[in-house]
């Protein structure tokens, strides 16, 4: 079964080869005798109800500084594809918001992953919260009083922003910080939006572990560790990888959002674990496939296509019996 792919991301020749989790499944699907195609956000165009795109046919190989080509631009009608892979990195802005909305338009028809609607409806730090039993205490707000009374009661608090990624703008404030008021007037200033804040949790030094689920099991972990003086665990924010296993606390985890999940479409999910708690739950752009492969042995591209290839079938059927 060959399928028409086409993957809606950010430049291929800005990515590095050797951690991006996009690669991975360009790579898998090529293998599988796919056809892949690449275009940006910005190239999609709504015409009525007729969604179209400036598509490219991609070809991908691990090679360092050649490891895509593409094919001469050319309009397509989205609706032709089999599958449409939404990879493009945040941060969650209305460009973003705007891109699920018009690739709504091609659904059922088409296999959309993760489900547009239910990515815009998930953003990480907010789709956490209905999970109130298995997140660290977290106040999202505006207000300054409330961000005081949280840090009076907690004491040694995170501070972020509610739409960032990567560990970028996030805080670690102790208590006897200074600095809490400057910083939330500067996020007052940057960010339009609540600030989100965190019990700090001093399981951080053991690692931020981030484990992918795919289409609502666990398939894979790595824990995330922290450099010497540094808050943030996020590979972007100079993380390293450490090999792990899953706790029964995460198993516990992993059971609780899994069949949720499932039922919205979030096929390929990253979640963040600090201690006993989760702390995000990423349906954007998730990451984190070659360094549980290095770990581990592991292919979790495979693990992810083969769940892609039996979503299709099963959409196929779904629209067939429409």
């Amino acid at each position: 079964m060959s399928l028409a792919v086409a993957f809606q991301m950010d430049p291929i020749e800005s990515i590095n080869i050797d951690t991006d989790s996009s690669f991975m499944m360009a790579l898998e699907a090529q293998k599988r005798g796919h056809t892949l195609y690449h275009y940006h956000p910005r190239d999609l165009s709504l015409t009525g109800n007729v969604l179209t795109a400036r598509v490219r046919e991609m070809t991908v190989v691990r090679q360092k500084g050649a490891h895509y080509t593409l094919g001469e631009p050319r309009i397509v009608d989205l609706s032709t594809m089999d599958v449409v892979l939404m990879r493009q990195d945040p941060p969650f802005d209305m460009a973003y918001i705007t891109a699920t909305h018009m690739l709504e338009h091609i659904q059922p028809k088409v296999l959309v992953l993760n489900d547009p609607a239910e990515v815009r409806n998930a953003p990480e730090k907010l789709f956490v919260t209905h999970f109130p039993d298995l997140m660290p205490p977290t106040l999202i707000t505006s207000d300054k009083q409330a961000v005081l009374d949280f840090r009076a009661q907690h004491k040694d608090i995170i501070v972020k922003p509610l739409f960032g990624n990567g560990g970028a703008g996030v805080f670690h404030l102790k208590p006897d910080d200074e600095n809490l008021g400057s910083l939330l007037e500067l996020f007052t200033q940057l960010y339009r939006e609540p600030v989100i804040v965190q019990k700090y949790l001093p399981e951080i030094r053991q690692g931020d572990k981030r484990i992918i689920l795919i289409d609502g099991e666990p398939a894979g972990a790595v824990s995330r560790m922290p450099q010497e003086g540094e808050a943030r665990a996020n590979f972007h924010a100079g993380g390293s990888a450490k090999k792990t296993e899953l706790t029964p606390r995460e198993q516990e985890i992993c059971k609780a959002i899994g069949p949720v999940l499932r039922e919205k479409g979030l096929v390929f999910v990253g979640i963040d674990v600090i201690g006993d708690y989760m702390t995000e739950i990423n349906v954007t752009s998730p990451t984190g496939i070659q360094e549980i492969n290095r770990l581990d042995g592991s292919a979790l591209e495979a693990t992810l296509w083969d769940a892609i290839e039996r979503r299709h079938r099963e959409n196929k059927g779904e629209n067939k019996g429409a």
